[in-house]
């Protein structure tokens, strides 16, 4: 659809820094044209209207596009235009499918341009897609291959505040260094002067580097080595989880007549965020049958390909050894998430080709999309 062919402008909107200054700048655009074009502001959803727990997500959407009207409203009527006489719309996109990427986010919105001759998108330059400002450029190409015009409101964007790299220490420095130091002298076997001067130098330019980045709290001599050797520990266990899991996929894949049951679960956590998070994200990810999708805080977003994966991330084994790896013993005693009722599965049970439910053998799915307990 080409840009002259569509009166209607679409805003993607989402709470940001900017939000009211791209709003400004939308209504000010629409009240110089000769003819005033709707308005469409729209909310696009990172979850499925079926999922439990999800009311108060959308009733937070509907709030922040009704503020949005009203702004919408208020600078009409500040421009000198009656606002009851301009077409404002709102609505609430995509809860009726997952959106992952930018080319699902391009066509949810493309169908609802087609469907409300829209050719206009204008894009806050703070929105972001599954909380990434670096995937609104992919949004807007796929938006533009598709014949709409595309463009990023001109506003002023406050300096980011966040530091990156943060402030390094002398715990921070030594504890790089002698960890780079000795890891050199594992690869060179201990050969003798020449590694020794050589793991010095090198040790000494990744301490230099990335101290001040490689460190989620300052290291300590009495904790570091604890959580050193807890990791040596877990590592086995997560081999061991990797085997077996490799194992149970090879064997679907092997036999055709196996049925697989692929499902979206949510499941919540208590590690902790920063390091611990992401070493459980990351260890689930490297099991076979199961991949971490998204991270909301200590909500955990994962695709499971088999009842095998699924019900040991429920059991909650890999988030208890994390706690452990992280915080001691007395942290890893602690209820699993199907104990804690922290699990639920967001998608119906399909059936296989002859008929049957592949959740006969597992935990069943209530009407709302809650795991029974």
């Amino acid at each position: 659809m080409a840009a002259d062919q569509a009166a209607g402008v679409c805003i993607p909107v989402q709470e940001s820094v900017t939000l009211r200054q791209t709003v400004d700048y939308v209504i000010q655009e629409a009240s110089q044209a000769d003819k005033t074009p709707p308005i469409h502001f729209v909310f696009l959803a990172s979850w499925r209207g079926e999922d439990p727990g999800t009311d108060a997500r959308r009733t937070a959407a509907d709030e922040l596009l009704e503020q949005v009207s009203v702004w919408a409203r208020y600078d009409f009527e500040d421009a000198g235009l009656d606002p009851e006489s301009v077409e404002i719309n709102t609505d609430v996109l995509g809860t009726s499918d997952y959106l992952f990427s930018p080319s699902d986010y391009a066509e949810t919105l493309s169908a609802y341009a087609a469907h409300h001759d829209i050719g206009r998108f204008i894009v806050d330059p703070e929105y972001s897609l599954v909380g990434q400002t670096t995937l609104v450029e992919p949004l807007e190409y796929e938006l533009r291959d598709a014949g709409f015009s595309v463009e990023q409101a001109p506003v002023e964007r406050p300096a980011s505040r966040t530091r990156f790299v943060g402030s390094t220490n002398r715990a921070r420095f030594l504890a790089l260094f002698g960890t780079s130091f000795i890891f050199y002298q594992i690869l060179g076997g201990f050969a003798g002067l020449f590694d020794i001067v050589t793991g010095a130098a090198t040790a000494l330019v990744v301490a230099i580097s990335l101290s001040s980045i490689s460190f989620y709290r300052d290291p300590s001599l009495t904790e570091s080595p604890k959580r050193l050797l807890r990791s040596l520990i877990y590592l086995p266990y997560l081999l061991y989880e990797i085997i077996l899991s490799n194992l149970a996929v090879a064997r679907v894949i092997l036999d055709p007549e196996m049925p697989i049951d692929p499902r979206m679960t949510r499941v919540r956590v208590f590690v902790g965020s920063g390091f611990p998070l992401t070493a459980l994200c990351n260890s689930i990810t490297l099991t076979p049958g199961t991949l971490t999708v998204k991270a909301d805080d200590q909500e955990l977003y994962v695709h499971s390909l088999l009842p095998f994966a699924r019900e040991g991330l429920f059991d909650g084994s890999l988030e208890r050894w994390i706690r452990f790896v992280f915080y001691g013993r007395e942290a890893a005693r602690f209820p699993t998430p199907r104990e804690r009722g922290d699990t639920a599965v967001l998608q119906q049970p399909t059936a296989t080709d002859g008929g049957q439910d592949v959740d006969e053998e597992t935990d069943t799915v209530a009407d709302d999309g809650d795991l029974d307990q």
